[in-house]
């Protein structure tokens, strides 16, 4: 019995495209924006063409994110600073996933706006 290798590269940008309109979930379930993103990345990684850069991308946005709304929440008794931080969160946690959905489909790479590299 021969064992064939199936590590066959293919281009999806569908899937891409999805991998980053998957973390709008945060708006309807409240964590599933960072665990689906997570798991297609991981399952993925390997046989999608360019689903590595897209889902570290979207995995940095996340923690990016995570980080401003934590830095945002005590900054709310300076001021009302605050206030404003958790504004801009909400809205780059909604724009720049679309975004980089649209740059995927296109087979572009993601927009890496305001997000910090941890991966």
């Amino acid at each position: 019995m021969e064992v064939i290798n199936q590590n066959v590269v293919r281009k999806d940008n569908t899937l891409l495209a999805l991998t980053h309109l998957s973390q709008l979930l945060h708006y309807v379930t409240g964590v599933g924006g960072f665990i689906v993103p997570l798991v297609l990345w991981l399952a993925t990684r390997r046989t999608v063409e360019g689903m590595d850069e897209h889902g570290k991308a979207v995995i940095n946005l996340q923690l990016s994110l995570l980080l401003y709304l934590v830095i945002s929440i005590p900054a709310i008794l300076a001021f009302g600073i605050g206030l404003l931080g958790l504004m801009a969160v909400g809205i780059l946690g909604f724009v720049l996933p679309i975004v980089n959905a649209v740059k995927a489909a296109n087979g572009e790479s993601p927009s890496n706006f305001m997000t910090i590299r941890f991966l």
